[in-house]
């Protein structure tokens, strides 16, 4: 059974990886030796995604990121080849972390000179904080890194990039923050398509059923409103409704652009354009 290793002590699992490939895959005997291999080894990758940290991911996420290319790299380790395990699964490891960021941290994808720029640049920032005890500066960076000021600023710029932040903390407690001054979303922008559907087929209908149209949709009067200034009874308003509708409803299921043989021009007033509402069915008030 192999060791678990103390602090930063390389276990010997060199015998448990000979055995596993000489398992059959998938039964009990060689997912026990498989799991005892993985947990030996779980606290390299875990020193290894301590190292992606600071850089918009948190820390549990890295570590099930690196635990999982862990364990890949188990399964396709091949000791016959003669190389040591941590030689094939250190860069197993340090690959898949740098995936996971590249498709699914990183806001901007950046050329990949930048992508190892980023990696140097965070290196060497993080030395010289310890050691001059205060942020470094490009000149800083430059000196240690060997790159010129320019490509630091340029590699800085980028490395932003895989940060992103809330509107709201740009704000400030004393004035609005910048997600205040956005504007939202039109819910009358959903009505256009159907009423530029609906406006052909309301200039086909008899000059009558527009008029009871208008006045149930647009100035909103009750159906006893409506009978009371055209001299019909409730009951008679309710049918021309259910009658106009009814025509409005079949034309545009049938993508037509008049209603049956019915023919008529103009609006009344001159006024009267596709209501939103006009496609669903009036209840008497």
């Amino acid at each position: 059974m192999p060791r678990r290793p103390r602090a930063r002590e390389a276990p010997d699992t060199a015998a448990a990886f000979v055995r596993l490939r000489r398992l059959t895959p998938g039964g009990p005997e060689h997912e026990r030796v498989r799991r005892e291999i993985i947990e030996a080894w779980l606290p390299m990758s875990e020193r290894i995604s301590r190292r992606f940290r600071d850089r918009g991911e948190t820390a549990a996420d890295l570590r099930q990121v690196a635990a999982l290319a862990l364990v890949k790299a188990v399964d396709n380790y091949d000791p016959e080849l003669g190389h040591a395990f941590p030689s094939y699964a250190v860069p197993a490891i340090t690959g898949g972390l740098q995936r996971h960021f590249r498709d699914f941290v990183s806001t901007v994808r950046v050329p990949r000179h930048l992508q190892h720029a980023c990696s140097v640049l965070r290196e060497a920032r993080a030395a010289l904080e310890q050691e001059l005890r205060a942020a470094p500066t490009a000149a800083d960076l430059a000196a240690v890194t060997g790159m010129s000021e320019t490509d630091v600023r340029e590699g800085l710029r980028a490395e932003s990039t895989q940060r992103t932040r809330l509107l709201e903390d740009y704000g400030s407690a004393s004035g609005p923050s910048p997600a205040d001054t956005m504007g939202g979303a039109d819910g009358a922008l959903d009505l256009v398509l159907d009423r530029q559907a609906v406006r052909p087929l309301l200039a086909a209908l008899p000059e009558r059923e527009r008029r009871v149209l208008y006045l149930r949709y647009f100035e909103d009067r009750t159906q006893k409103d409506i009978g009371a200034v055209l001299g019909v009874s409730q009951m008679h308003v309710s049918r021309i409704l259910t009658r106009a509708l009814g025509s409005l409803r079949r034309a545009l299921t049938a993508g037509e652009g008049e209603v049956g043989d019915r023919t008529g021009s103009g609006c009344v007033g001159g006024r009267l354009a596709a209501p939103g509402a006009a496609v669903t069915r009036s209840r008497p008030r």
